[in-house]
């Protein structure tokens, strides 16, 4: 454990997380503990433009720093110019729960005196403290992992995001576009994914919707990016007609965290949208394929469930791939739209009663 003389000296703390939109979600129980044990301290956190307003209006952060490293800032001169920029910002402490080389040699470049990382980093060796990178918790815990040199304990480790009224006012505009009214219950879709054997086929989602349609009255709100909207359409037009809203492509995340606070539950692949729900504790049905679980990425919280097939041959990888390795697909093929109706069910039925 640190010295406690040095905990009151730290007054300026960054958090690098540049790595995905599920990641950065993962990351907001770790500020909020950072904020706790540091209630006077200045909290800067590092994400890519893509995903930085997953941190708009978190009282716990008190600035946002992006850094475009795909993008217009790619590159070793931009890295170091970076590198630059946070050594004048005089930083006391990084916490760096992305476990690339990058990150580590950026706090190290940016002279800031105290680096806390995971044993597991490829630039482990660059930071002052190592906390050690459990493999059998969940990723919310093992970021909070990255306190313990400082005693610090969090107890409600929920994820957490915060849409605006101006968000929440966009997605009621958008629902009554689409002549879906307060009254109506709402389920969310999620069927992308980054990567397509993490995708449980489309018109599986489809029949799915089907039957919720016709046993609990639900209309469907197909939510992704903007490269899950012909995928989205896709479904919404085996629905029938007036069920299925395409949103896919038109919010923002925060917009989308506000759409999935007014749904009921959310069925999803194992992506993004899973950790989104888990943050507006909407109850999520996730569907796993190449990956499992046990990887730490499941949704966090009570109610939720995940429907996979017990393979020998899983997992595959612990993001997925291209194509199934064997050339079957069956830990996607092998669940069934019925399988997932019936784990919605046993969800919605104790709200709906049954119908």
């Amino acid at each position: 454990m640190l010295k406690a003389e040095i905990m009151p000296s730290i007054s300026e703390i960054l958090v690098i997380q540049t790595a995905f939109i599920g990641d950065l979600v993962l990351t907001t129980p770790l500020v909020r503990a950072i904020r706790r044990g540091f209630p006077y301290a200045r909290i800067s956190v590092l994400a890519i433009p893509q995903t930085a307003d997953l941190l708009v209006g978190n009282p716990h952060i008190d600035d946002v720093i992006l850094y475009d490293k795909r993008g217009k800032e790619r590159g070793i001169r931009a890295f170091l110019k970076l590198g630059n920029r946070l050594r004048k910002e005089h930083f006391d402490l990084a916490i760096v729960p992305h476990r690339s080389f990058r990150s580590a040699l950026l706090t190290a470049l940016s002279g800031i005196r105290q680096r806390i990382g995971f044993n597991t980093s490829i630039g482990a060796f660059l930071f002052t403290h190592r906390a050690f990178y459990r493999k059998d918790v969940h990723e919310i815990e093992r970021n909070l992992d990255l306190l313990l040199p400082f005693g610090i304990y969090l107890e409600d480790k929920n994820p957490e995001i915060f849409p605006s009224p101006q968000d929440q006012e966009w997605v009621a505009e958008f629902l009554w576009r689409n002549e879906i009214q307060a009254s109506h219950r709402l389920v969310a879709i999620a069927p992308g994914s980054v990567w397509p054997t993490k995708c449980w086929p489309s018109e599986r989602f489809a029949e799915v919707a089907r039957l919720l349609f016709k046993k609990f009255g639900i209309m469907i709100v197909l939510i992704g990016g903007v490269a899950d909207r012909q995928l989205c359409q896709q479904i919404a037009k085996a629905l029938p007609s007036g069920v299925g809203a395409v949103a896919a492509g038109q919010m923002s995340l925060r917009q989308s965290a506000a759409l999935l606070e007014r749904c009921t539950l959310l069925l999803s692949n194992d992506s993004a949208p899973v950790h989104l729900a888990a943050a507006m504790k909407t109850p999520v049905v996730a569907i796993f394929g190449p990956t499992v679980p046990a990887f730490g990425f499941a949704p966090w919280g009570e109610g939720n469930t995940v429907v996979q097939k017990q393979l020998k041959c899983r997992p595959c990888g612990i993001h997925g791939g291209e194509k199934c390795p064997r050339g079957h697909f069956q830990c996607m093929k092998g669940i069934s739209p019925e399988q997932v109706f019936r784990e919605i069910c046993r969800i919605l039925q104790p709200r709906f009663g049954k119908h």
